[in-house]
């Protein structure tokens, strides 16, 4: 019996080593804060250790997890409407490089885009988050929320459309290469 149970915390903690980057880079899109988003992924995680049986014989465990997050971070919304603000410090978060390019350029477009998206509201913020940021399909996004493909499009389209109007952060998009 012992052996069992240590076998499935290293599958745990396996699982948790891998995918940890990735779930906290998602976090922090969804919460705008780096505390939070941390926050966010632990509790994930604890909910996830508990049920770790169902979640490694479920078809996709990641989408389980994202599913948790999601859930966990939409409790949390829900009891403090008010705390979707603008990031305040991305430092400790393991960022993906681009090849190339002005640093200091890309630092100003990252902040401007994380403040545009702390302003949509969580729904458009999630459908956004998944569709783009993960590049999930329309299907996969309904499932994570819980909603339908056409809540899905809806929220997504709401809030690219609010990015969008956003002064300047239309202008940092790249198309084939030019600006």
């Amino acid at each position: 019996m012992g052996d069992r149970k240590q076998a499935r915390d290293e599958e745990f903690q396996g699982f948790v080593v891998g995918r940890w980057p990735r779930l906290l880079r998602t976090a922090f899109l969804l919460t705008g804060e780096q505390h939070a988003a941390e926050d966010l992924v632990q509790s994930t995680l604890e909910q996830v250790y508990v049920a770790w049986r169902r979640v490694d014989t479920a078809d996709d465990p990641d989408a389980y997890v994202r599913r948790v997050m999601i859930n966990a971070h939409a409790r949390r919304h829900r009891r403090r409407l008010k705390e979707f603000l603008a990031p305040k410090d991305d430092s400790g978060l393991t960022h993906e490089v681009p090849e190339g390019g002005d640093r200091m350029a890309q630092a100003d477009d990252r902040s401007a885009l994380l403040k545009a998206l702390a302003q949509l509201p969580p729904r458009q913020r999630e459908a956004v988050v998944l569709r783009y940021w993960e590049d999930l399909s329309e299907a996969r996004v309904a499932e994570a929320m819980g909603c339908s493909v056409g809540a899905v499009k809806s929220n997504a389209a709401k809030g690219i459309a609010k990015l969008r109007a956003v002064p300047g952060l239309a202008d940092m998009v790249t198309y084939g290469g030019r600006k």
